[in-house]
């Protein structure tokens, strides 16, 4: 198995990720494919494929924001099971962001995930996937070190429709950070960077960041 940077929506390898996340995600979490173009090219975002005898096996997409000294992991797809797929992209993923701070002179502070509440929504198929079942997937994540931070998350849908996705949880992953809490500016600071992409944002994610930077400290729970 190998483990394939895409950094052009013209690598033939992109259209089988892309078909992948439309398999596996909801459509209002997957972008447009052209607007793909512009993210590959970032030094700090990294979209790897795991390939398997020419076959997109698996996927992750992940960035390292320099300024703030925190990861962001936006997706991890496993498209079969019984190959130990989410294991070999983290070990990659874990080792490269852990590289891409040392570069900066940084100790990586920790990685953000958005992760399902399949509690409070349970029709998420991921396209039958059963590695993909959400349930698995919090689990996981659990043992992984994740834990949620105390606040009612939504995020902006990436069909730019200005419509709020909810039924997440907005999770916190540490590593040199130390501590059961999170800074409330961080938070925001990350999230309005995060989502600058998308300019149609709904009226509760708003007041959600507008009740963030009333707080000092988000408290982090575990899932």
């Amino acid at each position: 198995m190998k483990y394939v940077r895409i950094t052009s929506i013209d690598n033939p390898l992109f259209a089988k990720m892309y078909e992948l996340l439309q398999t596996v995600f909801p459509e209002e979490e997957v972008l447009e494919f052209e607007l793909w173009k512009e993210p590959l090219q970032d030094p700090n975002l990294r979209v790897c494929v795991a390939v398997l005898d020419d076959h997109v096996v698996g996927a992750t997409e992940y960035r390292y924001y320099p300024d703030m000294n925190v990861a962001m992991t936006d997706f991890t797809i496993i498209g079969k099971e019984g190959l130990g797929i989410g294991r070999f992209l983290m070990e990659h993923r874990e080792k490269d962001l852990l590289d891409m701070a040392a570069k900066h002179g940084n100790k990586l502070l920790g990685m953000f995930a958005e992760i399902y509440d399949p509690y409070r929504v349970q029709d998420h198929s991921f396209g039958g996937i059963k590695p993909m079942d959400p349930y698995v997937r919090r689990e996981v994540l659990s043992h992984i070190g994740y834990r949620k931070l105390n606040f009612p998350y939504v995020h902006p849908s990436w069909k730019n429709d200005g419509e709020a996705v909810s039924a997440l949880d907005f999770c916190f992953l540490s590593y040199s950070h130390k501590g059961d809490s999170l800074p409330a500016d961080l938070i925001v600071r990350f999230l309005q960077t995060y989502y600058a992409i998308l300019p149609n944002k709904s009226d509760a994610w708003h007041d959600m960041i507008k009740n963030l930077k009333t707080k000092t400290e988000v408290e982090l729970l575990p899932i």
